[in-house]
């Protein structure tokens, strides 16, 4: 078997089915498997596995024992050469796999792959690429000197290389994992000791050390809603303080000023963390177009948003961001995976990203609409039957 994809969910439903689904479509051309691991989630996750995805293996564990240990559990049951670790609030497009392995089949001393995330308005999350977080680069984070000058302040988010270049990078986020079973079996796994939050920097960092070497890769893209993995509250904050002290004890034992210096700077970061992730105002739509070829589900849409839908035949139009609705800033855009790819659907966010639209998609054969407006909030389901 050439690849195993593994998913941790923790109470996020709705996400994992389109998650699920995307990778289902990515893995039809490959001898892979999909193993979903469940900490102990309150909502019905597992229920919606076993009745949608029934030829998916599952893991259910019987409480939340953290990202690290659900991994490892997963990758333990996995059979193919090489492993995605994957978060179950990500959409991955139909080629992206394939892209991916053949890019790390021409690797020697192959390490890790990562890929270009975009957030669920087509942003792009700097943290697809990033260096080692010593505490010098650390503090150009915490201070924001990385924004200010990219060469010696800029090496927090790998600022060597654009967000549309492939090179070699130092961190990678666990979001997108790909590397060979073996490898990561070599290194004994993400870290158990840390329950979240630095475990990818850790594992980026021991694979490093064994002499690998670890890529960013730009050729695809996947959507990272990136809120779902956690709500920045004060639970967030010790956690994440926790992560770090956990990483720079383990690989950096610096001398007491620095510690004080470091512990200080995480309280700070933490805080900051926090205050990005406190709620904002609810952004209505002004509008809503569906690129769909289903006239009966605008109709549908209608009734449920309150509010006229726009209906884009796709029949007879393309499927393109049109200059009329260029200027309908504001407006929500639903995708409808029943006829676009989720890898245009990929496309569409990228290149429509800051130009004042929100966007859902709605998954084949599913009674909702799913994305995100801020990823640093949770995202927004509304079911439509």
């Amino acid at each position: 078997m050439q690849l195993s994809v593994i998913i941790l969910n923790y109470n996020v439903r709705y996400f994992l089915e389109l998650c699920v689904l995307s990778v289902q479509n990515a893995l039809e051309t490959i001898d892979a498997e999909i193993i979903v691991i469940d900490n102990n989630s309150s909502d019905d996750s597992c229920a919606m596995m076993q009745k949608l995805f029934p030829n998916v293996k599952l893991i259910q564990n019987k409480e939340n024992i953290g990202f690290p240990k659900g991994n490892n559990i997963g990758v333990a049951q996995a059979q193919g050469e090489y492993i995605c670790v994957l978060n179950p609030d990500t959409v991955v497009a139909e080629d992206t796999f394939v892209k991916v392995l053949a890019f790390a089949q021409k690797q020697s001393d192959l390490g890790i792959v990562g890929c270009k995330l975009i957030d669920g308005t087509g942003r792009f999350l700097p943290e697809s690429k990033r260096g080692v977080p010593t505490p010098w680069v650390a503090f150009t984070k915490i201070t924001g000197l990385y924004k200010l000058f990219s060469g010696t302040f800029g090496k927090y988010y790998a600022q060597h290389l654009s967000e549309n270049q492939t090179g070699k990078v130092a961190i990678l986020v666990g979001a997108f994992m790909v590397m060979k079973r073996d490898l990561y079996l070599e290194v004994a796994g993400f870290d158990e000791d840390c329950f979240m939050y630095s475990d990818d920097i850790d594992l980026s960092y021991r694979v490093l050390k064994e002499g690998k070497f670890n890529y960013y890769f730009h050729e695809t893209t996947v959507i990272h809603y990136k809120g779902e993995s956690t709500v920045k509250d004060e639970t967030y904050m010790k956690r994440f303080q926790e992560a770090m002290n956990f990483f720079y004890k383990k690989h950096f034992k610096s001398a007491l000023f620095f510690s004080l210096f470091m512990k200080i700077g995480i309280i700070f970061f933490s805080l900051a963390k926090m205050f990005q992730g406190k709620p904002g105002i609810k952004i209505i739509p002004k509008s809503y177009l569906l690129y769909s070829a289903n006239q009966k589900l605008a109709d549908k849409l209608h009734l449920v948003l309150q509010k006229k839908v726009l209906f884009h035949d796709l029949k007879t139009e393309k499927t393109v961001i049109s200059s009329s609705v260029k200027s309908k800033i504001g407006a929500e855009i639903i995708l409808d995976n029943e006829f676009i790819s989720f890898k245009k659907c990929i496309a569409i966010l990228e290149s429509s990203r800051n130009k004042g639209f929100t966007f859902k998609i709605i998954p084949k054969n599913a009674n909702f609409l799913i994305g995100s407006n801020n990823s640093n909030e949770r995202g927004e389901i509304i079911e439509i039957e």
